[in-house]
């Protein structure tokens, strides 16, 4: 044990060093290496220490602005000289986050102003000229379609784009400016859709690395697209999309569809007419009688009385089909953590009151008409049991729901991999928060340095192995491995999942018994 700790302590040293070295002395480590030409002219970025060069800022995309407002997403205005890329743009137009919601705090949220100029993209690169292209990552932040931004601390990916990928990150349009489908704008639309101008923008990005990325040292055709929660149902969607074929090869979904099996979490998404019907009220809340109405109120006016609406995406008929078309020959990994939302703790990070009292009828909303079956599988005998055996049946419920979304998928992909996170992040003021939705977030970016909390040798070690997960992945497809424990691609009777955490090696969906229900009980997620 001591030379653990003396290795996790050497390790913390390196990476404060690397830290304060890239804090104030970012020019120090490398001489400016020369621009690089992307679609609208010339960028240079900002050295770093260990051979990492970062581009911040890079638009993709026109402003969505004025008469661009509620538009597919337009190529960027060229620009003369040499652009300098060494600040994030500014996040998507969002309500201002608290600096605490729940389990949330500052470095899972977007703490800068917002703007509906805000089209950007960044690149972490170590590879600007590598002997052969470097695999790609790019990551698809969370937030409810409503909030985020790639700029979050959480998400820095410089301890990612050292392990041999080229990262990308990128803003894209939330809440209203986003997801707003409109009678009067599917009708100025020559495909007759409206509503999904957050996922084209997500697509106008993934066609900018397509174009742009091999100029970063990044390999255009070995894309790999990661999100969590409205980031990974974003990756679920485009996986379906028929406007993103061919424009990523593999798939990281955390957190997002197939966690929870219900009709919303498995679908993400709704029909054009339910969403241009919640256009129409929200157009006249906001006192606005047409689209030139619209388009001409102030960005703050709109996002203030955004709040109380669900934005989602639709099915358009142009970017998103009716029903479900996943890409083929898309390889994926999909996974959950121990206390998702609706699991352990919901948005606003508070525990659910289960008491005994309560016990029989919240169970009988996770088991539905097989309560008695539930009852005998999850017995509780007080109010300790009672919020012990409700967790249980909905973390058996979801594993088992994920599986039998994997076993669906192998149809679709030749490599599928599912995974249950269950470290707690060490928060000694909130050990009631556990394994909480995003928890995994900083052990995927190894960015454990980025949060104040008492962590263990043991957290470095997940990070450590979890972060070569995700890029041996996107290297070659399979997230094992040298000196890692080995991550078996799901097959259909295997009834295990990868367990991520304390212990890294496959487990049992649940016990026998349980497991006997859920497998009878649950349809295949989807309807299928």
């Amino acid at each position: 044990m001591r030379m653990k700790l003396d290795v996790a302590s050497k390790r913390r040293a390196m990476r404060l060093e690397g830290a304060v070295i890239a804090l104030f002395f970012p020019a120090l480590a490398l001489a400016a290496q020369s621009p690089v030409r992307v679609t609208g002219g010339l960028v240079s970025g900002v050295p770093f220490a260990h051979g990492l060069e970062v581009f911040k800022g890079i638009p993709f995309a026109a402003p969505p602005v004025g008469k661009l407002r509620w538009r597919p997403p337009e190529p960027p205005a060229a620009w003369r000289g040499v652009r300098q890329a060494d600040h994030f743009g500014a996040p998507c137009m969002q309500p201002v986050e608290p600096h605490r919601v729940g389990p949330w705090s500052a470095s899972f949220l977007s703490m800068r102003p917002s703007s509906e100029n805000c089209l950007y993209v960044n690149v972490w690169t170590t590879a600007k000229q590598p002997s052969a292209p470097e695999p790609v990552m790019v990551w698809i932040y969370g937030g409810g379609f409503v909030s985020g931004a790639a700029s979050v601390r959480i998400y820095d990916p410089s301890a990612l784009a050292r392990r041999g990928v080229v990262l990308v990150s990128f803003n894209y349009r939330l809440g209203p400016f986003g997801f707003l489908a409109y009678p009067g704008l599917t009708q100025e639309s020559p495909h007759h859709s409206s509503g999904n101008y957050g996922l084209l923008d997500q697509i106008a990005a993934l066609r900018w690395v397509r174009k742009n990325i091999a100029g970063f040292g990044g390999d255009p055709r070995e894309v790999t697209i990661f999100g969590q929660s409205a980031g990974a149902a974003s990756v679920w969607l485009l996986m379906q999309s028929p406007l993103a074929r061919g424009l990523f090869e593999r798939a990281v979904i955390m957190s997002g569809p197939a966690v929870i099996p219900t009709p919303a979490m498995m679908s993400a998404k709704r029909s054009l007419a339910e969403g241009e019907a919640q256009g129409r009220k929200f157009a006249a809340l906001l006192g606005a009688h047409s689209l030139e109405q619209l388009r001409a109120l102030p960005a703050k006016t709109i996002v203030r009385d955004s709040g109380p609406i669900d934005w989602e995406p639709v099915e358009d008929g142009w970017v998103l089909r009716e029903g479900w078309h996943p890409q083929r020959e898309v390889e994926v990994i999909n996974g959950m953590v121990a206390d998702d939302i609706g699991i352990g703790y919901y948005g606003n990070g508070a525990p659910p009151p289960v008491t005994l009292e309560t016990y029989r009828q919240k169970l009988e909303a996770v088991c539905g008409t097989e309560l008695s079956t539930c009852l005998q599988l999850y017995p509780a005998h007080n109010d300790q049991q009672a919020a012990s055996a409700i967790l249980n049946a909905l973390r058996d419920r979801a594993r088992v729901s994920l599986y039998k979304w994997g076993v669906l998928q192998t149809r679709m992909s030749p490599r599928v991999y599912i995974y249950y996170f269950d470290r707690k992040i060490p928060w000694p003021q909130h050990p009631q928060f556990g394994a909480f939705h995003s928890s995994e977030e900083p052990y995927v970016f190894d960015n454990l340095r980025l949060m104040r909390r008492p962590w263990q040798a043991l957290d470095w070690r997940i990070a450590e192995q979890m972060s070569s997960y995700w890029t041996n992945f996107a290297k070659s497809g399979s997230p094992s491995g040298a000196s890692l424990p080995l991550w078996p691609p799901l097959r259909a009777g295997n009834l295990e999942i990868m367990q991520l955490g304390p212990r890294m090696k496959p487990m049992p969906l649940a016990s026998s018994s349980r497991l006997k229900f859920w497998l009878g009980y649950l349809k295949t997620p989807l309807g299928f």
